[in-house]
């Protein structure tokens, strides 16, 4: 009798078990389906406000240029500058995606002809987007050693000649070297030089996000002098536990200290970033001199990382990195198209000019024969260079780094596959 008494309540038991087994597996479906419905409640916020931010974007977008005055201009390093522009009729900016750049249009004065001209550049935004202004941080160009060259034409008369109140004329901000921080995943951020800028615009905008997304900050630079936000980049890397700042110096001075001031000498390459990153599965931006990202790009390729997570912003020409999807066939046909002597027609300037393949591109061409054709990055991104193509085929050096019309070019990257008539 108390055998049978024991298998009753062991058997009771493990009903009971089972019940509360089966309420705890139920409980725990409940609660994921709780959490997956959550999450894709927020997911359905994040778009509806994504959607929101865009169309209140276009609305306060602008064509053409515009007027901004200089509020503030702050010195970061030795010859490196922070102009902090707010629109001149007071009216709201429009949000941008970080790592865009904004076109600026100068008037200085033509040391060869005695009066004013129209130069075109653009900057990089090296903040997060704001409401209430821009900013762009510039590096005075030099002359280069022992050569006749000038030294840079805008980024000295924005150090000197430019003074706050002083007013500028801007396009809105474009640029496909970016990305959006609310949906991003993990990335890798490199800058060499003032090439820091955009890198710095989407790392601030990442963190501002709060999304939690770990960040790689490489930075490369010369020396402390040089060095430009380094309290900010060290607050950050103090408040972000997901901010991972490395910073590496070509040429310490002598009042620079390693693990104070800078992390380790030496260029940016692809060792380091293999050493501190780990893994090839991330979205990675890169600006900075050529021959460091020529030599970044060809080693995460090697690497393994896919194309399409590599993303690259050129300062000044574009680099050759651009091209290497191309195969050695097309690059050769490219050549060869380049290279052949047509008639190049510029219907608005009433202009018929010979292309015998010893200029660069088709910008070159005009510029040399007088023909004015606005011009910014020269390296494919801007889209200041853009006319239409009205007959004829043209060929591209890199691939350009924003989309055009159909049966438009980029002048500043492109050169005729056949004789051509521009609308310029």
């Amino acid at each position: 009798m108390q055998i049978l008494g024991v298998i009753l309540v062991a058997l009771v038991s493990v009903r009971l078990l089972q019940s509360i087994i089966a309420a705890v597996q139920s409980h725990s479906n409940a609660r994921h389906r709780t959490q997956r419905t959550l999450q894709l409640l927020d997911e359905q916020i994040a778009a509806v406000q994504a959607l929101r931010v865009q169309r209140e974007s276009q609305q306060m977008h602008w064509n053409g240029y515009r007027k901004f005055k200089l509020s503030k201009k702050i010195k970061e390093a030795r010859d490196v500058c922070s102009f902090y522009l707010v629109p001149h009729d007071g009216k709201p900016l429009p949000r941008y995606l970080p790592g865009q750049f904004v076109t600026f249009r100068f008037q200085v004065p033509d040391p060869n002809k005695g009066q004013m001209k129209s130069v075109v550049r653009c900057y990089s935004l090296s903040e997060a987007p704001r409401e209430q202004y821009y900013r762009i941080t510039v590096k005075r160009v030099p002359p280069p050693a022992r050569t006749n060259i000038p030294p840079g034409l805008i980024s000295n008369y924005l150090h000197d000649q430019v003074n706050v109140g002083d007013l500028l004329d801007l396009q809105a901000p474009r640029g496909e070297f970016s990305l959006d921080p609310a949906n991003s995943k993990p990335v890798v951020l490199i800058g060499g030089g003032v090439g820091v800028t955009p890198v710095l615009s989407i790392a601030n905008a990442i963190l501002e996000s709060e999304t939690g997304n770990d960040v790689w900050f490489l930075y490369g630079v010369r020396c402390g002098e040089d060095h430009a936000m380094r309290d900010h980049l060290r607050q950050l890397e103090q408040k972000h536990e997901n901010f991972h700042l490395h910073v590496r110096y070509s040429q310490p001075g002598e009042n620079d200290l390693c693990e104070r001031d800078y992390d380790t000498s030496g260029h940016i390459d692809i060792n380091l970033i293999k050493s501190l990153v780990k893994v090839t599965n991330l979205d990675f931006y890169i600006c900075g001199p050529p021959q460091m990202m020529d030599s970044i790009v060809t080693g995460l390729r090697d690497w393994g990382v896919a194309e399409d997570h590599i993303h690259r912003e050129a300062f000044g020409r574009a680099t050759l990195s651009k091209v290497a999807n191309k195969d050695e066939t097309q690059l050769k046909h490219d050549k060869l198209d380049s290279k052949k002597t047509l008639s190049i027609q510029f219907n608005r300037s009433n202009r018929n000019l010979t292309w015998d393949g010893s200029h660069n591109c088709l910008l070159d061409l005009a510029l040399e024969a007088g023909i004015n054709i606005d011009s910014g990055c020269r390296a494919g991104s801007c889209g200041s260079c853009e006319i239409a193509v009205k007959s004829g085929e043209v060929g591209c050096r890199v691939e350009p780094g924003i989309n055009i019309d159909k049966g438009s070019c980029l002048a500043c990257i492109s050169y005729p596959k056949s004789e051509l008539i521009l609308d310029a």
